[in-house]
């Protein structure tokens, strides 16, 4: 079964099965926007404006949502690299427009286009392709105020309906959500920001042209912090825990994976922001299998890029 993809975010979103995950970023794509994103930071970078710390923790999500009437535009790039054996690509971009209803409802429409290239992994059959993977719909309310609270706290929800399986690219029928708690707070004024996800996301689906319906879930939960190294740009590092289980319940555990990385987040304009992830697998274990890291369940490599614009 994403932060964004939760994800969708959020927290939950980086399941290597199922609907429900998180999304990634292109290596090209990343290069790409990097070194334009760089010269057009540096002349962001002489005008400050308040840190908003929505998309400052990589995969890990702050709570803030905007103010009233915020309309943004947000793609999402989230790739999974690498298995024990063979080769292993998968990417996808996910498309949200969001819209900030009140002060502490925004809703987001979203759709996700992805890719697969696996060769010689055991276990799954070679594939390639290309095409849209899911739509959703993210609902957050902000039930803390960062601002006026000890810390922010928001709930993100997201029903899910998946087309292809994200572990093997091949098309399935899915029904899914995520769920997750966001929360962060500003531990040194306008310098260092803090956050911490829970969340869980669970769901069926069925391969095309069976009968035979599968339930998996996922629990996830992450830490992060970052650092504002210069007006507008924000650097830091996170750790992710997310634990695999067959089912809807949390009783039947397939797998639990410790993702660890750097992050940054630049804001390019006063429309522009940019920001993103690497993730490396540092520490799980697969039930069934005795080698270390679970790279049945989940990617050795977790990256994502994230492009936002504010209307």
């Amino acid at each position: 079964m994403d932060e964004r993809r939760t994800g969708s975010g959020p927290a939950t979103r980086g399941r290597g099965r199922g609907h429900a995950r998180r999304r990634v970023g292109a290596i090209a794509g990343v290069a790409l926007l990097w070194s334009g994103g760089v010269a057009v930071a540096a002349a962001a970078g002489n005008h400050h404006d308040e840190v908003d710390t929505e998309h400052i923790f990589g995969i890990t999500m702050g709570s803030d949502i905007g103010d009233k009437g915020d309309l943004e535009l947000e793609l999402e790039t989230f790739s999974g690299i690498g298995k024990r054996f063979g080769t292993f690509f998968s990417t996808g971009t996910h498309v949200h427009l969001k819209y900030t209803v009140t002060d502490n409802l925004r809703i987001a429409p979203g759709f996700t286009f992805g890719s697969h290239r696996i060769r010689g992994v055991p276990g799954i059959d070679d594939h390639g392709e290309a095409g849209l993977h899911e739509a959703s719909v993210e609902v957050r309310y902000k039930v803390l105020d960062r601002h006026v609270a000890p810390f922010g706290l928001t709930v993100n929800v997201e029903p899910i309906w998946g087309l292809i399986d994200e572990m093997t690219g091949q098309r399935t029928e899915s029904y899914g959500i995520v769920a997750s708690l966001l929360m962060d707070k500003e531990i040194i004024p306008d310098k260092l920001f803090g956050a911490v996800n829970l969340g869980y996301s669970g769901g069926t689906s069925r391969f095309l042209g069976t009968r035979a319906w599968g339930h998996d879930s996922e629990v996830a939960i992450h830490g992060a912090l970052s650092w504002q190294l210069m007006p507008n740009v924000l650097v830091g590092g996170e750790a992710r825990y997310l634990r695999a289980y067959n089912g809807m319940g949390i009783d039947r555990l397939c797998g639990e994976a410790l993702y660890v990385g750097p992050t940054f987040s630049m804001k390019l304009s006063k429309m522009l922001g940019l920001s993103g992830t690497v993730n490396y697998q540092v520490a799980g274990k697969a039930v069934g299998d005795p080698a270390s890291l679970d790279l049945v369940n989940y990617e050795r490599v977790q990256a994502l890029l994230r492009l936002t614009a504010h209307f």
